[in-house]
């Protein structure tokens, strides 16, 4: 199986600055197994766009997936009781 790519936007890569150490390493983990199995299991599509969410702990990872260029967008990075603001 050819692995897809990781594409993180400015914006998420600027709310990644702002996680804590105790739980940077895990969303990082988290964020390059998408590049073996974008639609790992527990991954849900959110309703009314083309974007999926995985669950890291009390944190989200919103992301899109391009799968005629192998290639994962991570849209969105941030605490459950912001990230869908």
């Amino acid at each position: 199986m050819a692995s897809y790519s990781l594409v993180i936007k400015k914006s998420a890569e600027k709310e990644l600055r702002s996680v804590p150490n105790t739980d940077l390493s895990r969303l990082v983990d988290r964020m390059q197994s998408l590049t073996v199995n974008p639609r790992l299991h527990g991954a849900e599509t959110l309703s009314g766009e083309d974007t999926y969410r995985i669950r890291q702990g009390g944190w989200r990872i919103i992301y899109s997936i391009d799968d005629s260029a192998r290639l994962v967008d991570i849209v969105n990075i941030g605490h459950r009781r912001d990230v869908y603001r």
